[in-house]
Formats: C-alpha cells, structure tokens, sequence
C-alpha cells in the first residue's frame, strides 16, 4: 500500500464534526488504518447509537482516542514513571493501551472492565479533532464481523443515514488498525 500524504482537516469541515459531536451526533473520520466511528464518550445516547450500528456488545468497551495524555486525567489512575515511560514511548502513533481507570468511568466505555483503552494518535485530522473537542470514542467503522471499512464510499454502504456527519479525509497509510498492548507486556491485537 503506497503511502498517503494526510494533511490537516479543512476548517469548514471541521466546525461540522465539531458541531456534530457537540450536538450529540455520531460522524466518521480516517484513522491511520482504517475509517472510525466516534462521538461524545460522555454522551450515552451517542455511544449507544454506535454501539447499535455496530451490533456491538456494551461489556466489550471501547476505545478512546485523544490529542495529549493531558485529556485523559479524568479517565485512567495516575501511571507509575515506569509505566509511564513505556506508554509515551509510542505515542503519538498507532498503540492502544489498555490502562487502569477510575470508578467514575462510565460502563459504556469501559464495559464490564476496570480499564479503558486509550489512543493518543498522529492523524492530523484526529489530532485537530480532539484539539477542539477532548477525547473521543474510536471505533473501526464496520458492522461486527465485516471488514473496517477503507473508504468513506464503505462507510455510507455500511451505515448510509445512521451517521451525523462523515469528516472527509485520507486514511494515514497503515495496514493494520492500531496494536493495543497490556502495561503486563500483553498484546491483544
């Protein structure tokens, strides 16, 4: 697969997937490997909305991706330095890791987990997206046991009227959707 210039979101598109998310939406947007489904993680209905598209369970939880490691001192417990450390050093980039998190977090985030599984990616268009917006749920874009989708023309066969908004944009040119690792050294995908 031959690599893809990704450049910053335009503006205009932008305030809509800003407006989109403030509003209680769900929209779709590339990530490095394939396209998403986000929203509000705070926003019940929102995540529930996805979690319908998707035929997906709430015990499973989800995965939370933010511009900063700053935008998650409300979700995951304080890191010890080694962990810390292990954790920056993959981020910004295309690790998931699954980290302790408060009690406060709600279930459909986390699921039926004391964990969340939290992002800090390099997509420019997420980065500039969760600039303005904090953290957001990021989920493949696909129905359970189908193929994320690679193209926005996928997402609106999948889900065609389900979603508020489709930020337009190019994928970041990986393979592979993002590794997500245990601090035990575990990797679940």
């Amino acid at each position: 697969m031959a690599a893809t210039k990704v450049t910053s979101p335009n503006h205009w598109h932008l305030r809509q997937a800003i407006h989109c998310i403030r509003s209680g939406g769900v929209l779709a947007y590339p990530t490095e490997a394939v396209w998403g489904l986000g929203c509000d993680p705070l926003d019940q209905a929102a995540t529930q909305q996805i979690l319908d598209i998707k035929n997906r369970p709430i015990d499973k939880g989800l995965v939370l991706v933010g511009s900063s490691l700053e935008q998650f001192q409300d979700w995951i417990k304080p890191l010890s330095q080694t962990d810390l450390i292990q954790v920056n050093s993959t981020w910004p980039g295309p690790i998931t890791w699954v980290l302790p998190c408060y009690d406060h977090v709600p279930k459909w985030v986390r699921g039926q987990h004391h964990s969340i599984a939290v992002r800090i990616s390099a997509h420019p268009i997420i980065r500039a997206l969760c600039d303005q917006a904090g953290p957001l749920i990021s989920t493949s874009a696909n129905p359970a046991g189908k193929e994320p989708a690679r193209s926005s023309l996928r997402v609106r066969q999948y889900f065609a009227e389900q979603l508020d908004y489709i930020l337009p944009g190019a994928l970041g040119g990986r393979a592979q959707p993002s590794e997500i690792r245990t601090l035990t050294g575990q990797r679940l995908r």
